[in-house]
């Protein structure tokens, strides 16, 4: 994937399963499919779908892997957190970002507010500095917001801001990465206590 469109994101969640296949190979504890939109471009719910046939494709090839989808996990993560009403950035264009709202609502969730920095090169969404989310969290509407998801992408960089927007605004920050990070360790067994990375792995939870 070079441009984060629709249809490069269909084609590469179509290779999602030879990769499963051969990273089952390794024999390895976990898997993460660490594209969030890819996923939620896909339709409501998909990452249901996205896990079971992943983790079908590593029994098939003799070694059965616990699956985690970005997606999945940030559902998850908002539901541990308790969260009820959020505020989301995202790198993506406007067509794609209502794509992850919408998803996010199917989920339970009402978003209060988003941000759509509308970046469409995938490596220049790699190329952000995560200190620039401190000035753009505050375009958002935050009233009554449970928790802001100060990047809704994998690939943006975000982890250094987290904590300085957690302490400013005084309700949780999390983002798809970490909510990735919390499966993962969870699937893993570990303690799911970090020095960094707001409070889903401040491990009260």
């Amino acid at each position: 994937m070079k441009k984060v469109t629709k249809e490069e994101l269909e084609a590469m969640d179509a290779m999602s399963l030879k990769c499963a296949q051969e990273l089952s190979d390794a024999q390895v504890d976990v898997m993460g499919y660490a594209c969030l939109v890819a996923i939620m471009s896909m339709g409501r719910g998909y990452h249901c779908v996205s896990e079971t046939n992943l983790h079908e494709e590593t029994v098939n090839n003799g070694f059965p892997t616990p699956i985690v989808t970005s997606a999945g996990a940030l559902i998850n993560g908002l539901k541990v957190l308790g969260a009820k009403k959020v505020a989301v950035i995202t790198p993506y264009m406007k067509p794609l970002t209502q794509l992850v709202v919408d998803y996010i609502e199917h989920q339970g969730f009402e978003v209060v507010d988003f941000v759509a920095l509308e970046i469409a090169d995938n490596l220049e969404v790699a190329a952000q500095d995560p200190m620039n989310l401190l000035q753009i969290y505050k375009q958002l509407n935050l009233k009554d917001v449970d928790v802001l998801v100060a990047s809704a992408c994998v690939q943006m960089p975000s982890l250094e801001a987290v904590d300085l927007i957690e302490k400013e605004i005084g309700i949780p920050v999390t983002t798809a990465a970490i909510c990735t990070t919390y499966e993962m360790m969870k699937k893993l067994g570990l303690d799911t206590k970090v020095p960094i990375g707001g409070a889903l792995l401040s491990g009260k939870y």
